[in-house]
């Protein structure tokens, strides 16, 4: 082969290999994406809040004690009579809902209204009343009337009309007694009690 067919190449002085331009041009373009990238996504900096001037006041807990019964009461609950009408003892059994405003610091220490309805035993039938209530604080209980109309009902005859009146306490539950008159029917008189149960207190 003669010298002129070989190409001569310059002479590479240094131990270390000779990097070509094409790349070493590939390298400052690829330093040169990462250097606009990074320049293009900031870190964001929040910077702290300002201080509170003045500390959070949390104002005391202002409970309602426990002694403290005054106020609007829904009461519910089951009922249950002895009756004497018409020359015999009978019994009812029904439900009745009150709901009284109750102030044990005043003279007329409850007001209110009820109203219930129960059914004969051995008669067949019942009744419904919505009685007025007053009541106030005896030796520690309280105690109270109460008077108002009363609709005794019949599967065989008309409703009739009447009255009663009556006394009651409360000691968690509430014993009355009451006398009254029915048209047709004539007086009766009545033992019975209220389990009060408290459903609603405002």
């Amino acid at each position: 082969m003669s010298a002129e067919n070989v190409e001569l190449k310059p002479p590479h002085w240094g131990i270390r290999p000779r990097v070509r331009p094409r790349s070493r041009a590939l390298l400052v373009a690829c330093w040169g994406c990462i250097t606009s990238v990074a320049g293009a996504d900031p870190i964001a900096v929040v910077p702290d809040p300002p201080a509170r001037s003045q500390p959070i006041a949390v104002p005391p807990a202002t409970f309602r004690p426990s002694w403290d019964l005054d106020g609007h009461y829904l009461w519910l609950g089951p009922v249950g009579a002895a009756s004497y009408v018409e020359t015999r003892w009978d019994s009812t059994f029904g439900a009745e809902a009150t709901l009284v405003s109750v102030h044990e610091g005043a003279a007329l220490g409850l007001a209110g209204v009820t109203l219930g309805a129960s059914r004969w035993t051995r008669r067949g039938g019942g009744r419904i009343w919505l009685d007025g209530l007053i009541g106030t604080r005896v030796w520690g209980r309280m105690l109270g009337a109460s008077l108002g109309p009363i609709l005794e009902l019949s599967e065989l005859e008309r409703p009739k009309l009447g009255a009663s009146i009556g006394v009651w306490g409360y000691a968690g539950i509430a014993p009355f007694m009451r006398i009254g008159a029915v048209s047709d029917l004539g007086m009766f008189a009545e033992l019975g009690v209220h389990i009060a149960l408290p459903v609603l207190h405002r």
